[in-house]
């Protein structure tokens, strides 16, 4: 099993270090050979900025490579899905325990809990798009 992520890309623009590169994301049934008949399969266009030392190795409009490795993506779910899954369920159940059972105002503090939580996401983005580094291959044709 391969430990990267890849997904084909252009290269839409340079400018120093930084490689803005525009690939594709399709929902899963975007290969289905019925897809033309129904209307649930799509596809979004996403601008990707990579650093890259070897910038000036590209032009604009060359296919390339984008690629990132599986543990990125898994850092991705657990800051996108399971600390706020987190939050929200342990700030439930000690409010619940505060407040002798009260669920209304349980679900409404625990969903004002997850408001710090992307505040300070928000504030750490600098240090976690770090970790979230991609690379970039040549498409040799």
């Amino acid at each position: 099993m391969s430990n990267t992520i890849k997904h084909q890309g252009i290269v839409e623009s340079i400018d120093g270090d930084l490689v803005k590169v525009k690939i594709l994301q399709s929902s899963a049934c975007s290969s289905c050979s019925v897809k033309g008949h129904c209307n649930l399969s799509e596809t979004k266009e996403k601008i990707i900025d990579i650093y890259d030392k070897n910038a000036g190795d590209y032009i604009q409009g060359q296919k390339v490579l984008v690629c990132g490795t599986t543990s990125m993506g898994m850092k991705a779910v657990v800051l996108a899905f399971v600390m706020p899954f987190l939050v929200l369920f342990f700030s439930l159940f000690m409010t619940m325990e505060i407040t002798d059972g009260d669920e209304a105002v349980s679900a409404i503090v625990s969903i004002c809990a997850l408001i710090p939580y992307y505040i300070i996401i928000y504030i750490c983005r600098n240090k976690i798009s770090r970790n979230f580094s991609f690379n970039l291959e040549t498409i040799n044709n």
